[in-house]
């Protein structure tokens, strides 16, 4: 027979029709290598961040997790990452920026999300609560202390002049202004034996009136002071350790009644789902609650959720005589209302100001 004869088109093609299945049978049940960069061996997380984190997340957190789930899955995680003024960066998200992870200064920045219908699950129903990290508002003065601050009332100095961002924009400003109202609640607390409303609004409006400038976030202000200007800044204190972490000279002291701040970290659940990326960003906020991660944190100047890596660094962050947190003031809320509205304490004192001048 010559039916596999060389010569003639017919011939030709059952060569070739037989030496694809020899192949075939060849690599029958064998999986080829995956390539590297390919779609299906990497994912794309996108972080919506306030700024104050960024040098951890950037320098430890992210290079880790990377490694960790490359060599668990066998996938690289590329990350897309934007750091700016919590308030701003959640909008930013409800506007269209479509961040898979959000971590933000305060939890109502958080709230606005799941009220969009963002956020579909409950996101304080998890370890910590839903926290990640945890700070407190401190005072940041010049070197050698030329104005002889020691605590809340010298900021009401008429030779003083005061930094700290603006609560339109910032989270960390609110964190300051509710330490400064909290302060002068706990002010009043002491001598009568209960808090002073009264007090407390007279203690953040003799102060607000010193603030020589409002910045639109927390890094932006402690750049504003670093360029010379103001006497003293409030500030987040993980901010202030970080400057001395790379040598600089940035003395501060911690009030004796300051607050407990929070900060939130949630998946984004529209866009997880819209992004097909949710088992990955699952992922990362298990891992930033890891023990590894917490103490990352830690070294950056962040006081750590996690209990364990609390008390391994237990002195160097002490505990302030009168630390209150925002239950102290009834909660984002009521604070948000009561302070921040358009009646509230806060904007009442911008208007009494203005109104002075």
């Amino acid at each position: 027979m010559n039916e596999f004869k060389d010569s003639g088109e017919g011939g030709k093609m059952k060569k070739t029709i037989l030496f694809i299945i020899a192949v075939g049978f060849l690599f029958q049940g064998c999986s080829p290598e995956p390539l590297e960069n390919s779609a299906a061996d990497s994912v794309t997380l996108t972080l919506g961040a306030y700024t104050v984190p960024k040098e951890v997340y950037q320098k430890e957190i992210i290079p880790s997790f990377q490694k960790m789930w490359e060599e668990k899955t066998g996938q690289a995680v590329k990350f897309e990452e934007s750091y700016i003024a919590s308030g701003a960066q959640s909008r930013a998200i409800v506007a269209g920026f479509e961040a898979d992870i959000a971590a933000l200064s305060l939890e109502q920045d958080v709230d606005r999300l799941q009220k969009e219908e963002l956020i579909t699950h409950d996101w304080k129903n998890r370890k910590y609560n839903g926290f990640v990290t945890r700070s407190i508002v401190v005072i940041a003065y010049r070197s050698g202390n030329p104005k002889n601050i020691r605590g809340w009332e010298d900021l009401a100095r008429e030779d003083v002049d005061v930094l700290y961002p603006s609560p339109k924009t910032s989270g960390g400003a609110m964190w300051d202004v509710n330490a400064v109202y909290g302060a002068g609640l706990r002010a009043g607390e002491a001598v009568t034996g209960k808090p002073d409303p009264d007090l407390a609004k007279q203690l953040l409006k003799s102060i607000q009136k010193r603030v020589k400038t409002m910045d639109k976030s927390g890094r932006a202000s402690v750049t504003t002071f670093e360029n010379g200007i103001g006497d003293a800044l409030l500030t987040y204190e993980n901010e202030a350790l970080l400057r001395q972490k790379s040598g600089r000279d940035f003395p501060f002291l911690i009030p004796e009644a300051t607050i407990l701040i929070e900060n939130p970290i949630a998946l984004v659940d529209r866009n997880v789902d819209k992004h097909g990326n949710r088992e990955v960003a699952r992922a990362f906020i298990d891992f930033v609650l890891s023990t590894e991660a917490q103490w990352n944190f830690a070294q950056y100047g962040f006081r750590p959720v996690d209990e364990g890596v609390s008390e391994e660094f237990a002195e160097e962050y002490p505990k302030p005589r009168l630390l209150f947190d925002i239950s102290y003031l009834g909660g984002w809320g009521k604070v948000s209302k009561e302070i921040y509205g358009t009646d509230g304490i806060w904007t009442r004192i911008i208007r009494e100001l203005a109104d002075e001048k």
